[in-house]
């Protein structure tokens, strides 16, 4: 099998350029940016490590192959062509799954199964296996993606999505992907040494996020991934990297984070999920209204996805907690407050223009991420 292989990071609409930025702080080099992902080259061995390390992706996805499809003859011969048996094995489990967008090849049901048959036939003749595959074996699952009549061929070397770290016991009604509360983290220049607050923190998931990054433990230390079963990507490749991340987390790291929240139901799930994620009592947890929070110290950062006030029942008062929030920060002007919201005219309550905003998604929500910076960060 060639040496180097090439992997796709996906990534949430505006959140690309973070992706690329984890995947170069990995160490590799040849990172291209493109809309809803990332892509790369390297050894197998960036299979584990980009699991364990990414922070922001959704899933890692190995790039089979990629060609013009217009026809279910071509598409069907052209995938057959692949090298799947570099990556499959004979016992191998490989269900299909697709998407279709602005092709002429726009039936997935049909195109999921004509992927499937080809790949059948590749690892048969290659296998030499006359009767059926047994499908008992490790977990591959491909994909079949068309876009404008190029189709993509990917195995996923995730599993489950990357969000899932493995802490969440429970959550809120609208919890926060764990990926999306990461990158709000990492867009801030917060550094551990700082005091870090979300004064609406629900289940937690940004201060425990942050806490994450703050001792540098990696995302995925708590979970498994389907790619481990894989033959093709050494067991000492795996062990390396859960070692690697071992040795490079920093569990003396003192931190001073808090989250809080008016619901103690909240505060209670947040406190079983800090534990889940193996901080223990790092993470400050208090039940209290924001309106009652006075910073102690300088410097600090405040980072929050407070209610946005979609349902018009909740409007008035998400208008109050947003011009609350401004008179209490307006007393604080060395700390950093970063505020994502849907609420279009979240300046205008707040008090104040902000230093920058940038466009993410929360889910299908098309929202701003408010960015004020404290008198002592460098713009």
């Amino acid at each position: 099998m060639t040496n180097k292989v090439t992997l796709i990071a996906t990534a949430a609409m505006g959140l690309e350029a973070i992706v690329g930025k984890e995947v170069r702080a990995l160490g590799y080099e040849d990172v291209q940016v493109e809309n809803g992902r990332v892509v790369f080259k390297a050894e197998p061995s960036a299979i584990p490590r980009a699991n364990l390390w990414l922070r922001t992706a959704d899933r890692v996805k190995l790039l089979v192959g990629k060609f013009k499809a217009y026809s279910f003859d071509e598409l069907f011969e052209k995938t057959k062509e692949l090298p799947w048996e570099q990556f499959i094995t004979e016992e191998g489990e490989f269900p299909v799954v697709g998407k279709s967008v602005k092709s002429k090849l726009y039936s997935v049901p049909d195109c999921q199964s004509i992927v499937k048959k080809a790949i059948v036939e590749r690892l048969k003749k290659k296998y030499g296996i006359a009767s059926w595959l047994k499908e008992t074996g490790a977990f591959y699952r491909v994909e079949i993606a068309l876009h404008k009549d190029e189709a993509l061929l990917t195995i996923d070397t995730s599993g489950s999505g990357l969000h899932k770290r493995g802490y969440r016991v429970g959550q809120g009604e609208a919890p926060l992907k764990e990926t999306l509360a990461a990158a709000l983290v990492q867009t801030t220049n917060w550094h551990p040494d700082h005091p870090f607050v979300d004064p609406l923190c629900g289940s937690g998931t940004i201060a425990i996020e942050a806490a994450l990054i703050g001792q540098n433990i990696a995302p995925g230390f708590n979970r498994s991934f389907a790619s481990e079963e894989w033959s093709f990507i050494q067991q000492t490749d795996w062990d390396q990297a859960f070692q690697e991340a071992e040795d490079l987390a920093n569990y003396d790291q003192p931190l001073n984070i808090t989250g809080s929240d008016l619901n103690p139901e909240l505060i209670n799930i947040a406190k079983q999920n800090a534990i889940e994620a193996g901080l223990g009592e790092l993470v400050t947890w208090k039940q209290m209204q924001m309106t009652d929070f006075k910073p102690k110290q300088d410097n600090g950062y405040l980072v929050s996805n407070p209610p946005y006030g979609e349902r018009m029942g909740d409007r008035e008062e998400v208008e109050q907690l947003y011009r609350d929030l401004g008179s209490i920060m307006r007393d604080y002007p060395s700390w950093s407050v970063y505020i994502l919201t849907s609420y279009e005219k979240f300046e205008e309550l707040y008090g104040k223009k902000a230093t920058k905003k940038r466009k993410l998604f929360n889910g299908f929500i098309k929202t701003d991420y408010y960015q004020y910076f404290g008198k002592h960060v460098k713009k």
